[in-house]
């Protein structure tokens, strides 16, 4: 897209009232930000833990799966101890001494123990179990809520973005034909510059009462004449803003806001 020439070379006062317009325009384009808020930021964060509710319910069903299988395993070490004992229950009424008879009775006492912890194990997972379902449903809840919340705050963006976009892009539109317009580029990055490290975005300010518009400091008298004069750009020496005569605004009741 090709950049619009400026006409004429712009005079010192007409660089300055043509900032402080572009800094008005770009001032609304910030307030229009501003009213959208955090909510893009609410939205995301919402969609990041909704995805993190997801993961964590599908972490506890593999869990209680693993817990299901580690059940099963269980329960065939008890069907097995359980038919060693009658094996050994069934042979040790045909032992021909007491070295066999002692061997068999260790086997069965062994393999009771092992039905015994096997059904401690089982009583364990069936807790886990149980535990793992009301983590999966108080997870649901949290989840359910998430989405609720999430429903209505993507309708309130979309709203609030519906209302403003219009304004925005006129806005926009608006200040990119002064920034094409504008003849001096070194000033205008530095206005662009100065806008964006100063907290409140006032690259450019009128003086108030003597005084810097942006961080209140004193002019000095003779520098207060040569704003006044319009004739070369003048910045505040303690926080680098651009000073502009109130009389240039428009508006001599008020700073660049």
């Amino acid at each position: 897209m090709a950049t619009t020439k400026p006409e004429h070379s712009m005079s010192t006062e007409e660089r300055l009232s043509a900032l402080y317009k572009l800094q008005t325009i770009l001032t609304e384009i910030d307030r229009i930000r501003t009213i959208r808020g955090e909510l893009p930021l609410e939205v995301k964060d919402l969609e990041d833990q909704i995805e993190g509710l997801k993961t964590r319910i599908s972490n506890i069903k593999a869990e209680i799966d693993a817990t299901k299988k580690a059940s099963l395993d269980e329960t065939n070490k008890i069907a097995d101890s359980k038919a060693k004992i009658e094996k050994y229950q069934a042979q040790i009424d045909t032992v021909r001494n007491n070295k066999e008879y002692d061997i068999l009775s260790k086997e069965i006492e062994y393999q009771s123990l092992e039905v015994e912890l096997a059904e401690k194990h089982l009583a364990e997972y069936a807790r886990i179990i149980d535990a793992k379902k009301a983590e999966i449903s108080a997870t649901e809840e949290m989840l359910a809520d998430s989405n609720h919340i999430l429903t209505s705050k993507k309708a309130e963006l979309e709203e609030i973005v519906s209302e403003t976009k219009s304004d925005e892009e006129n806005l926009r539109e608006e200040a990119k034909k002064l920034e094409a317009a504008f003849d001096d580029e070194r000033l205008l990055n530095a206005f662009k510059r100065i806008r964006k490290n100063a907290r409140n975005g006032l690259g450019i300010v009128t003086i108030q009462r003597n005084a810097c518009g942006g961080c209140f400091n004193r002019i000095p008298p003779q520098k207060q004449t040569e704003i006044r004069l319009h004739k070369k750009v003048i910045v505040c020496e303690y926080c680098g803003r651009i000073l502009i005569d109130p009389d240039l605004t428009g508006d001599t009741n008020k700073t660049a806001e």
